[in-house]
């Protein structure tokens, strides 16, 4: 249910209306807009129709969500959600690039590509310090070590950290030494990790899964949500198909629908979706003309060495061209980078 209240309804009111809603065993979440204020009633809905709300004092409307994500839909925030990290605001006119290597390695290594990043017009630093991958034999990351060299080199360039949560025991060391937990595709559906991070407020990016409808997304998103944290940023990064020329299918489509259907940002990650660094640059500009509010971008000083994801890493004079032209698209669709 959502609850519309008067445009003139004073705070005496406004308290009420929250102490009814508390009363009947439910959970009120509240969204300000620029004209009205909202109430999103989360719970079981029969004590609303046993005791309606409408006869209140300050109350405009009471209105059923028939999405099956209710906080995430536009039907509870009309206008779109902007994310204030660290002073980067993703979901804004300006586009915001998250920029670094799949893994941190070592602090030359991050130094470097941090240092190249940004002077190129990157805003957010991106970095794994814990890597899920397919094989347990593959290289899985330094751990905390690698939090401390994030945090150490976002500070020399005064960028925000985005790194991945992959065990909800990590989460106190990922609210010490980053700004911006990501969630990646594999544990989209791990309920218990989107509660976690639900009752922190940290920003979170929350990856598509390999197989998940849009619906399947929005619903994990709205657990994250429900538990009182609306910072969340959305990233689509391609799904699996029956196409195999790349790594996975980037879902274009998924742009325009999700900021149809939710208030939420929506952000690219055009190189695990391609999975070849020849792809990242066409798919970024596509991905900036449908309306994605960022991107997030693999870059690596020698690619051939790289720990994880080489093939699919930019060069640091790639990355800086290829902003430079997204520029270009960018101002042709009213954005700026």
């Amino acid at each position: 249910m959502i609850i519309v209240l008067k445009p003139d309804v004073t705070k005496k009111q406004f308290d009420h209306v929250l102490e009814r809603i508390k009363a009947l065993g439910l959970k009120p979440m509240v969204s300000k807009g620029t004209e009205r204020t909202i109430i999103g009633v989360i719970g079981p809905e029969d004590a609303l129709r046993v005791q309606p709300l409408e006869v209140i004092p300050g109350v405009e409307k009471v209105m059923a969500v028939l999405k099956p994500y209710k906080l995430v839909s536009r039907e509870f925030k009309p206008q779109s959600s902007v994310i204030d990290v660290g002073g980067v605001k993703v979901g804004g006119k300006e586009l915001v690039v998250m920029a670094g290597p799949c893994s941190v390695e070592n602090r030359q290594m991050l130094f470097d590509v941090a240092k190249a990043v940004k002077q190129a017009g990157a805003q957010v630093l991106r970095g794994g310090a814990f890597k899920p991958r397919t094989s347990p034999y593959s290289f899985q990351g330094l751990g905390e070590e690698g939090l401390k060299l994030l945090r150490e080199v976002s500070k020399e360039f005064g960028m925000p950290v985005v790194t991945e949560l992959m065990d909800a025991r990590d989460l106190p060391l990922l609210e010490k030494y980053a700004d911006i937990v990501q969630i990646g595709a594999r544990n989209m559906q791990n309920f218990e990790l989107l509660k976690e991070v639900g009752l922190t407020q940290k920003a979170v990016l929350l990856k598509r899964g390999l197989s998940a409808t849009i619906t399947e997304f929005l619903l994990a998103a709205e657990y994250i949500l429900s538990q009182g944290n609306f910072n969340v940023i959305l990233c689509e990064r391609g799904i699996r198909s029956f196409e195999t020329h790349t790594r996975f299918t980037l879902d274009l489509n998924a742009i325009p629908v999700i900021k149809k259907l939710s208030h939420l940002p929506v952000i690219v990650d055009p190189s695990h979706a391609t999975g070849e660094w020849e792809y990242v640059e066409p798919m970024a500009k596509a991905a900036v003309a449908c309306g994605a509010d960022g991107l997030m971008i693999e870059v690596h000083p020698n690619p051939e060495v790289a720990l994880s994801d080489g093939p699919q890493s930019l060069l640091p004079k790639k990355f800086a061209a290829m902003i430079k032209e997204l520029r270009k698209v960018a101002k042709a669709v009213g954005r700026t980078i």
